[in-house]
């Protein structure tokens, strides 16, 4: 993936985020998590309905890479299976702690393949996706 690409997808993701918005509904099922080591932290629910993530959102404050991994993962998350999900999200920590990984199954969130240069930004750029593998695990 091209690094102008890689740039542009992010920053798009982060100023206009896919799904930011909590909405006031008992049908779905709710988390907080947060960065201990910064500022990033997001309030994360997600609803599931005939054994599909329906509908996943998201609010909070966090950095640019938080964020548009956050909408990024959002956008690749709603309409699979659980176990579908949780592929996609298994594969994308394998890349983000440099293992084995398929790239296929990634799309747009191979942006951050080159995030294990920068340490420091591993955590924000799983905190959503940890979360919403929280709330995906939390279903029955």
């Amino acid at each position: 993936m091209d690094s102008n690409f890689k740039r542009t997808l992010m920053l798009e993701n982060y100023e206009r985020p896919f799904h930011k918005g909590l909405l006031d509904d008992n049908t779905y099922i709710s988390l907080n998590k947060n960065n201990s080591s910064c500022i990033d932290s997001f309030n994360i629910q997600l609803k599931m309905e005939d054994g599909k993530i329906k509908d996943i959102r998201f609010d909070g404050e966090a950095c640019a890479i938080a964020t548009s991994s956050m909408s990024i993962s959002i956008s690749k998350l709603i309409g699979k299976t659980k176990e579908e999900a949780l592929n996609i999200i298994e594969n994308y920590e394998k890349m983000i702690d440099e293992k084995d990984y398929n790239k296929d199954i990634l799309e747009e969130l191979n942006a951050y393949e080159d995030i294990y240069k920068q340490p420091s930004r591993k955590k924000c750029a799983t905190l959503g996706i940890e979360g919403i593998k929280d709330l995906i695990n939390k279903e029955k």
